[in-house]
């Protein structure tokens, strides 16, 4: 035996020579010195020849009491460690010649001790968290998780809000609108990919604070910039960063909670949702309207109220990392890393605020040792990379083999199941949320222009017009030597006049066009009135001079459309409210299959087919919208519980952009049958509802299982 330990030794000690001397020519080759030479590969080129006995030498010892560390953390902390409890030649510690250029080689043994790993913490982590409780840490993680949501609900609303002040405000084309009005959804959609799949590789809290900070930024930024092209951009990377909010929020929080508590809290953090839409419909109540609150630096740069709202609309997220920095990182995820002492020291965080709170500082926390599972090597051929180039290419090695695994056979149909009822809830509810206003709109529109007043062939000679010309049509006119001073014109069109020796002075218009006029020895003074409102008219002998610079926000006419537009979209969250108390009680009462296949959406979307009249059907898009959300949250619950921790944020980053793709199709399609027919969108939306609820029943039951 000692012969055999002795030869042992000698044999690791050759081994990490070995290291040693490739590690001081990889240095050499790219002009590095050796200490900034990747130490993890170092390790692991001679890591296979330590024994990892997991039922031997516990390290023991620590500041809070003396708890047993895992024992493959030890095994990690202890490079000269070795074992004699087993001789000769181990299979694992065959030297394998690619090793040593970072080419890892195929080890199905180790990936199914990691399952087996896993297996284990997902049960012993149960017991922990019914011992930690439920109490004062999850109810402050929840408002502070809460306001990250509830960022998102901001994000999705605030475009929608500006849009009908920006427009003007920016001289904003039709494809221009469409555009501003879907770049949120683009920057989510790829947000929620990017973020979800690092919180799996660098942890929950990191990239969320990450994510918050980006959105913050480029909000702030948004509010300020003057031009379409910096706006629009603005508003994409502030959406990328907001993107990352659900995917982490819903992964992180579940981490924390125990089975029987799981499903009620996650519903009860969707109420966030429902706040930031809340939220972002009051505060442009409140400011959008108010013009006071303005300032314009000539006509080059205007700040106008509804950048004063964008910018209040950052505030959640300012807040949300202000308080995520007094949160710790999720301590399965540290055990699923391998990070056993940081993980121990969370948990018991946890435990003792709990105990506190509840009156028992007395309480011990009793766990000494917690599984910690085997980790992957993650070899990677450095060649002449930089250190930076082996960081980032070792991250996207992983979030690759993260995305793929979540299309590996065991996770295959259930990833598949989960795109097809991801997508269509999607499409269906932001499709129709979004062209239910616009369908308002139209209807108002209809209503006004039924209201329009027609002149034909009048003479109007001598006459100062200096009040408000609105919402009339003049036919063949003649207009001799009159005046229009300080006056606003909305919604006016002239075809086939003439004016002659008129004066223009102080104008500002809002739909207002000149078809096939004559404009004869006429002067333009300080008038908004651009050769694009002049369609096919002649000028002879006519002058503009100091025109209006950009386009002019009609003040006194917007309040109306944004009291319907705010109004509209408050109804609409607050409906929410009692969805969300339902779900929440019931979510782990009847399962998450029952309340996420149920038809009861499906059905109160088809009913919007039967509002006539402009109250009525608000009233059916408010009952649908409070049905739905108990199938999101249930959504949101059932996508947290079927993949493992390790994969989590990942899968639900994947299905999230799915999601907002989804938006985005279902917003174009739903938008061009506008003032078309009603009809096509609902059954659209209720059919496509109808196929996700029933692929939705197909899904495993989670309910009453531990977190994977």
């Amino acid at each position: 035996m000692e012969d055999g330990y002795q030869n042992r030794t000698a044999f690791i000690k050759g081994a990490k020579d070995i290291a040693k001397e490739v590690k001081r020519q990889a240095a050499k080759k790219v002009g590095r010195s050796v200490d900034r030479v990747s130490d993890e590969y170092s390790k692991r080129s001679y890591s296979r020849f330590e024994e990892d006995d997991d039922d031997n030498y516990p390290m023991q010892g620590s500041q809070d009491g003396g708890y047993y560390r895992g024992d493959s953390q030890a095994a990690n902390d202890d490079e000269g460690g070795h074992s004699d409890s087993t001789e000769g030649h181990d299979e694992d510690d065959e030297i394998y010649e690619g090793e040593y250029q970072g080419i890892p080689r195929a080890d199905s043994g180790k990936g199914s001790l990691r399952r087996k790993d896993q297996e284990e913490l997902a049960q012993q982590y149960e017991t922990i968290l019914q011992e930690c409780g439920h109490g004062k840490f999850q109810w402050s993680l929840y408002f502070v998780l809460g306001l990250a949501l509830m960022a998102d609900g901001v994000e999705i609303f605030v475009v929608g809000f500006v849009l009908p002040s920006a427009e003007k405000d920016m001289c904003l084309s039709e494809p221009n609108k469409s555009m501003l009005g879907l770049i949120v959804y683009f920057g989510m959609m790829v947000g929620a990919f990017l973020w979800g799949a690092l919180a799996d590789r660098i942890g929950r809290r990191q990239s969320l604070l990450i994510s918050l900070s980006i959105n913050s930024i480029f909000s702030f930024f948004s509010s300020f910039v003057q031009g379409y092209s910096t706006f629009l951009f603005c508003r994409l990377l502030s959406g990328v960063g907001i993107g990352g909010s659900i995917p982490i929020v819903f992964s992180y929080y579940s981490e924390f909670l125990s089975q029987e508590k799981r499903g009620e809290h996650l519903s009860w953090l969707c109420m966030f949702w429902m706040i930031g839409g809340i939220y972002a419909s009051a505060m442009a109540w409140a400011i959008i309207p108010h013009y006071g609150w303005s300032f314009q630096m000539g006509s080059a740069y205007q700040f106008h109220s509804w950048r004063v709202f964008v910018l209040v609309c950052a505030f959640p997220s300012v807040a949300a990392i202000a308080a995520l920095n007094a949160m710790p990182e999720s301590p399965r995820f540290y055990l699923e890393n391998g990070k056993h002492d940081e993980g121990w020291m969370v948990l018991k965080q946890v435990h003792d605020t709990n105990m506190r709170a509840k009156g028992y500082p007395e309480r011990v926390f009793s766990v000494t040792t917690i599984k910690t599972v085997k980790q992957m090597d993650e070899l990677v051929d450095v060649g002449t990379d930089t250190f930076a180039l082996v960081f980032l290419r070792v991250h996207l090695l992983q979030i690759r083999n993260n995305i793929l695994a979540c299309f590996r056979p065991e996770y295959k149909r259930t990833t598949f199941m989960l795109m097809a009822v991801w997508f269509s809830m999607s499409f269906s509810y932001y499709g129709l949320t979004v062209w239910f206003p616009d369908m308002i709109k139209y209807i108002q529109k209809q209503e006004y222009e039924s209201r329009t007043k027609t002149f034909t062939k009048e003479r109007v000679e001598h006459v100062t017009f200096n009040f408000t010309l609105e919402n009339q049509v003049h036919r063949q006119g003649y207009y001799f030597n009159d005046k229009f001073l300080n006056l606003k014109m909305k919604s006016m069109v002239f075809e086939d006049s003439v004016f002659e020796e008129c004066y223009f002075e102080d104008i500002t218009s809002t739909h207002t066009f000149f078809r096939n006029c004559t404009f004869i020895a006429s002067l333009f003074y300080n008038t908004d009135l651009f050769k694009y409102r002049l369609v096919n008219c002649k000028l002879v002998n006519s002058t503009f001079l100091h025109n209006k610079e950009g386009c002019m926000l009609d003040f006194s006419d917007d309040f109306n459309n944004a009291y319907m537009i705010y109004f509209v979209n408050f109804l609409g969250t607050l409906a929410v409210l009692p969805g969300n108390i339902v779900s929440a009680l019931l979510m782990d009462k009847i399962g998450r299959l029952r309340m996420l296949g149920s038809v009861i959406s499906c059905v109160s979307c088809f009913f919007l087919m039967f509002g006539n009249t402009e109250s009525g059907m608000i009233a059916l898009l408010c009952l649908f919208g409070g049905i739905s959300i108990a199938s999101w949250n249930a959504l949101d619950v059932i996508t947290v519980e079927l993949y493992p921790s390790d994969k989590r944020t990942t899968a639900f980053g994947f299905l999230n952009a799915l999601c907002k793709l989804a938006a985005v199709l279902g917003i174009s399609i739903f938008q061009s049958f506008v003032g078309i027919t009603k009809a096509i969108p609902i059954l659209f939306a209720a059919g496509a509802l109808a196929a996700g609820s029933f692929l939705a029943t197909k899904l495993p039951e989670t309910r009453g299982q531990v977190l994977q």
